[in-house]
């Protein structure tokens, strides 16, 4: 599965990186945790690519109650053609999630977990196959509505504040907002993260990011990567708190 993960890279190298004309300001993430806003890139009626903000957990467009999402966070590849929650998503709204890499745990001794970051070997950012969904709360009727006019109410439009703090996780749509979100891809474990867990984020070569993002058939593309793409390192703690978020959490034990 996917979790956690960073995007810290300057917003000029992800603009190269994925070919961008233009990128909204983002400030550097070590600890992206679900509900969050995080950045994704998708493909544009037009057939351009655009970064977004989108909220992490996927709300499918039918759903009543927009918790759902929290449950969401990640869609298995062998599921997407059929799976009520992504199959929609899958045929038309896939997108790219930027990353530097991304963390797992792994069960010691006793009851503890050691957590591990898992990055490129090369350390460049790369791209977790992802998919994107519209959700607009159902209309009222007109009784409950009348009830709720004046109401204040927490809305999601802009998912980056200027302080870069990301949203509450428990913030409501106001009636009528529509709320974008998002969800990772995940396959089978390669053998180098498999000893740390059955699943990994599905990674997109850049060479496959076209493909990804507007070929009516891109299942050829959910494997997963050979065990020497990827660094692995044992980490602190502190990552399994979502209110740290600094570069301090990458940095390897001592003496590793």
């Amino acid at each position: 599965m996917c979790g956690r993960y960073v995007l810290a890279s300057p917003g000029d190298a992800i603009a190269a990186h994925f070919q961008l004309a233009a990128l909204p300001a983002y400030p550097p993430r070590y600890n992206i945790a679900p509900t969050q806003a995080a950045l994704v890139v998708r493909e544009t009626p037009e057939g351009r690519r655009e970064a977004a903000s989108l909220r992490w957990g996927l709300i499918p467009f039918w759903a009543k109650e927009p918790s759902i999402g929290s449950r969401l966070i990640n869609a298995r590849a062998e599921g997407l053609p059929d799976k009520p929650a992504f199959r929609a998503a899958f045929r038309h709204r896939r997108c790219l999630v930027p990353a530097d890499g991304f963390f797992e745990w792994r069960r010691v001794a006793g009851a503890r977990k050691q957590p591990y970051y898992i990055r490129l070997a090369s350390g460049a950012p790369f791209a977790m196959a992802g998919l994107w969904e519209r959700w607009r709360p159902p209309a009222d009727p007109p009784e409950r509505g009348a009830r709720r006019r004046g109401s204040a109410v927490a809305t999601t439009r802009d998912l980056f504040a200027e302080s870069g703090a990301p949203p509450a996780a428990g913030a409501a749509a106001a009636a009528g907002d529509t709320i974008a979100t998002f969800t990772i891809v995940t396959t089978a474990a390669n053998a180098a993260i498999g000893a740390l867990h059955d699943r990994m984020p599905v990674i997109v070569a850049p060479a496959d990011y076209d493909e990804w993002l507007s070929s009516p058939n891109p299942s050829v593309l959910l494997g997963s990567r050979p065990d020497d793409a990827f660094e692995i390192v044992p980490i602190g703690t502190r990552v399994n708190d979502v209110r740290n978020d600094d570069p301090a959490l990458v940095e390897p034990l001592p003496g590793v």
